[in-house]
């Protein structure tokens, strides 16, 4: 038996793979942290084909958040503002139960609703689906990868008729031209950076185009930087489409072969030539040409893009905007080349695979769709109509439904709404007003916790065995290695208990994690995201897998059915989709999408004069509920900030480190200044991590808005419209680092 047990990081959707082993072992010292407590070792897995070993300085620090602030008991309080009792799980479970049914049977099941996070494993939101859209009837699921990929979810949609970033991580060390939009990547995916970036300075015939309104340590590294004004992406893309069609660097046979309506995306892209783009963007006209040249002369492109293209009002038409770049010239299904979006969370993909947002069911479905809906309840054992056909309560949705009374229950894991929500000030005061809000998580206290009725312990990462999904499709099976602390237990076992309370035993007769993910995988036979070939045993013997990987028995058997398609887009097995430049669409083509630029959904004007724009550090986590607890990060990043371009410091009289009050129309906030060349002129940038338990008035969100993309339902993180007030209190700022790798 190894004494390293093999599992994944469970930050970002990079997906590294970790081996960890326990402090003591015979013949070694003991290992422990700064306060000489015994912690666990963790080391990078160099067998993992994602991550090859390399690990940053959250996976490396992980273990030493097990022990600290954790959630031991179910608590229970009568209403806000009473303290919490310790119950038993019995009484937290029938109280749960008891209050489910009164909501159920008073104001109907639409009335239920469940907040989730891309933290889960498959088998956490595999068994919330089962429960919440099945056997409740109810599809009021929703995750916190709304906040997070919905954009890219539905701009693959739309474009390729399924989910699924086509590509994979051997493309960035075979690619011609890497074109980073609204990533950090960097900071935000180290790994994946730290692999590109080697292959970039080996081959130096291999360009790197990097934009965003910020320097960033990614920028840094690009052979071109352009730093358009937030909001201009789609007018960027155009523009550099118009000159791809002008210089006919187009692959006219792929479009007529394999495309429809290119005709309306060509009679859009005629009305952004270089200068009006130029001009738009903020950039020379001659950056622009650079970057249309880089791509039509490369015979192998690879967009990355994040949250600064997903996190927008018009989040789905950039991602098929970008889509529509590859299409012109045939940048997809071969190595090196493909619209590749990084996964924020490290199990958001499982989420997309399992239905884990409001409008999805399992197996890449879609609520909408009768069949897909008929599928599932067949499968499920439910009766024809039990699956709502319409789309539950997106995050935002769930938070306006608390403000008119239509939500009765509200069930939050895995996740810090009190801090990651947009409008703030707004989600706090809608999140007093719930009935019953059950929250469920491994640590206690965090912002969240104080709107709640209902603590539920849950175990955390190393203590649940389960799987989760990366941004390049691969499967890793996570390991437990301890047991969880006191009584907490993993969030499907808490799900499945309360639908067995609710009379639904036989639904819920799972036995262990591995019965539920071998359950699961029979829903996605014959789907895109096909999983059949995949299970427990099968990730301990074989390793990290990745789909689609069909069951060997049926995998070679062709299909003319659009829903039973993976052997029209790929080999079974491949690396990437599409191989075959056949897609997921009804007759087979990729669909161009036709938009024009719409810009902000608040942009500044004379009262709110800048932008402010919000991201991650490197060493930080969301809302800091593990990392605010490691001290080595906490060192490295000990205090939040605000980017300002020093011609916009002197108009107002700012210094560094200088106190600036930061008020948009629906909160205000204050940070230290950090006056720097690395931020374009007319915008600010904030780190989003800073909760009301780790720094005094410094939540970006109290100034975010809740404009939110059409399709996706996404908010507009990345953008709201500030005024700046500088305050004359000075304080000592460091400079926070970005570490190498190891």
């Amino acid at each position: 038996m190894s004494e390293f047990t093999k599992t994944l990081c469970p930050y970002c959707g990079v997906g590294c793979g970790l081996e960890v082993s326990p402090p003591a072992q015979l013949g070694k010292a003991t290992n422990r942290d700064s306060q000489g407590n015994p912690t666990w070792r963790v080391r990078g897995d160099k067998a993992h084909p994602s991550s090859q070993g390399m690990v940053c300085v959250k996976g490396a620090t992980i273990a030493e958040s097990l022990d600290k602030n954790r959630l031991h008991y179910p608590m229970v309080r009568d209403s806000l503002e009473r303290e919490f009792r310790r119950v038993s799980w019995d009484e937290a479970f029938d109280l749960i139960a008891k209050r489910i049914q009164t909501v159920r049977f008073t104001q109907g099941p639409e009335a239920l609703c469940m907040y989730g996070s891309g933290q889960f494993q498959t088998e956490d939101y595999y068994i919330a689906q089962k429960l919440m859209k099945g056997c409740l009837g109810t599809n009021n699921f929703d995750a916190n990868s709304r906040l997070c990929m919905s954009s890219a979810v539905a701009g693959y949609i739309q474009s390729f008729g399924s989910d699924g970033p086509p590509c994979c991580y051997d493309d960035l060390e075979l690619t011609d031209c890497a074109f980073l939009i609204g990533t950090n990547t960097a900071e935000c995916h180290p790994i994946v950076f730290n692999r590109l970036e080697k292959y970039h300075k080996k081959n130096r015939k291999v360009k790197m185009i990097v934009v965003d309104p910020r320097r960033t340590p990614t920028a840094e590294a690009a052979d071109l930087h352009l730093a358009i004004r937030p909001g201009t992406d789609i007018d960027l893309l155009n523009g550099i489409a118009h000159l791809l069609m002008r210089w006919n660097y187009i692959d006219t046979m792929f479009m007529d072969d394999c495309t429809s309506n290119f005709p309306a995306y060509a009679e859009v892209i005629r009305h952004y030539p270089p200068e009006v783009v130029a001009r738009q963007c903020g950039i020379s006209i001659e950056d622009l040409e650079t970057a249309a040249r880089y791509w039509g002369k490369s015979e192998r492109v690879l967009s990355l893009w994040s949250m600064g293209v997903n996190q927008s009002s018009e989040g789905t038409a950039k991602v098929r905007t970008i889509i529509n770049l590859h299409l012109m010239t045939g940048q997809i299904g071969k190595p090196g080349a493909g619209p590749f979006s990084l996964t924020g969370q490290p199990n958001a993909m499982g989420g997309r695979e399992a239905g884990g947002l409001a409008h999805l069911l399992p197996g890449y479905r879609v609520v909408k769709n009768p069949q897909h809906r008929a599928e599932v309840e067949e499968f499920w054992g439910l009766k024809p109509g039990q699956i709502s056909p319409n789309p539950g309560l997106t995050a935002w949705d769930m938070i306006t439904g608390l403000e008119n009374d239509a939500v009765g229950l509200l069930w939050i894991a895995a996740t810090n709404p009190a801090v990651s929500m947009p409008d703030l000030e707004r989600t706090k005061k809608a999140l007093l007003r719930s009935p019953f809000t059950i929250y469920q998580d491994a640590y206690y206290p965090t912002e969240t916790s104080a709107y709640a009725h209902v603590l539920l312990p849950a175990a955390q990462w190393g203590e649940k065995t389960g799987v989760m999904t990366n941004s390049e499709r691969t499967v890793t099976l996570c390991s437990a290695f301890r047991q969880p602390p006191r009584e907490a237990k993993a969030d499907w076992e808490i799900f499945a208990e309360v639908g067995r309370r609710l009379g639904f035993e036989k639904e819920f007769a799972f036995a262990n994690s591995a019965d539920v993910y071998a359950e699961f995988v029979k829903l996605t036979k014959n789907r895109p995201c096909d999983m059949t070939g995949v299970s427990h045993p099968q990730l301990q013997a074989e390793g990290p897998t990745q789909w689609p990987h069909p069951e060997k028995s049926y995998e070679l058997e062709s299909s003319n059915s659009c829903t039973d398609a993976i052997n029209r887009v790929s080999t079974p097995n491949s690396k990437r989709l599409y191989t075959n430049l056949r897609f997921h669409t009804p007759d087979g083509r990729a669909r161009f999408g036709a938009y024009y630029s719409k810009g902000l959904a608040e942009p500044p004007d004379p009262n709110y004069p800048f932008v402010l724009t919000t991201g991650r550090l490197y060493g930080h986590w969301h809302t800091q509920t593990r990392t605010g607890r490691i001290e080595k990060i906490c060192k490295m990043h000990p205090e939040p900030f605000i980017e300002i371009h020093p011609r916009d410091a002197a108009r107002l009289g700012i210094a560094d480190s200088m106190y600036i009050e930061v008020r948009s129309r629906r909160g205000k906030a204050k940070f230290p200044a950090k006056v720097t060349k690395a931020i374009a002129p007319g915008t600010v940038f904030v780190p989003m991590h800073w909760g009301s338990l780790w720094a005094d008035n410094a939540e970006a969100n109290a100034l975010t808005h809740p404009e939110s993309c059409p399709d996706s339902l996404q908010p507009e993180l990345k953008a709201c419209a500030v005024q700046l007030i500088p305050i004359s209190v000075e304080v000592p700022i460091k400079d926070y680092q970005l570490q190498s790798s190891q």
